[in-house]
């Protein structure tokens, strides 16, 4: 009896670890490197593996206004939505908060002789950019991120690719995209 009561809290405690690594019932585990090179563009694999930077005002995403979130181009996870999306000035996306801050990591980053708070995804390990305390009023928070680190799912397409939950963000009033 108490074999089977060992045997069984493995096999719970092993399903639960699956879970965990998964999020939205979606296979978030990190993909080898040589085969992120055969599915991203060059400049995706340099962001997100190599924590590189695009150039401002010349990169997919900075100004686009469609409804919508952003998700980790490595991963899937959910990242950012369009309604906290808003224009800094700096050419590239800039938002005033995280749709799921559960899949950000923060991370000191020191390059360049001055000290900022890198963003990364949690599951994918993905570099996305900068967190900044100069953001809007409202969160008082500027996570610049990059548009190779980011996938855009239009708000017409949520539910057909996995992100149903996120469609309730656009119903009704503009407000948080933030989903608590």
């Amino acid at each position: 009896m108490k074999l089977n009561f060992i045997m069984g809290f493995f096999v719970a405690a092993v399903v639960l670890a699956q879970f965990a690594l998964a999020w939205d019932g979606k296979d978030s585990k990190s993909k080898p490197r040589e085969d992120l090179k055969k599915t991203l563009t060059p400049m995706q694999y340099h962001v997100t593996q190599e924590s590189g930077t695009e150039r401002p005002f010349s990169n997919e995403h900075w100004d686009n206004k469609a409804e919508g979130i952003y998700v980790d181009v490595v991963s899937g996870e959910p990242l950012f939505s369009s309604l906290d999306k808003y224009d800094s000035g700096t050419g590239w996306p800039s938002f005033s908060q995280p749709i799921a801050k559960e899949n950000l990591v923060e991370k000191s980053d020191r390059q360049f002789g001055i000290t900022r708070t890198e963003v990364r995804s949690k599951h994918g390990n993905s570099h996305l950019g900068h967190v900044f305390n100069d953001g809007p009023t409202s969160t008082g928070l500027r996570y610049c991120m990059n548009s190779a680190s980011l996938r855009f799912v239009p708000k017409a397409k949520l539910e057909a690719e996995g992100y149903g939950e996120y469609t309730k963000l656009f119903r009704g009033k503009k407000g948080t995209g933030r989903v608590d």
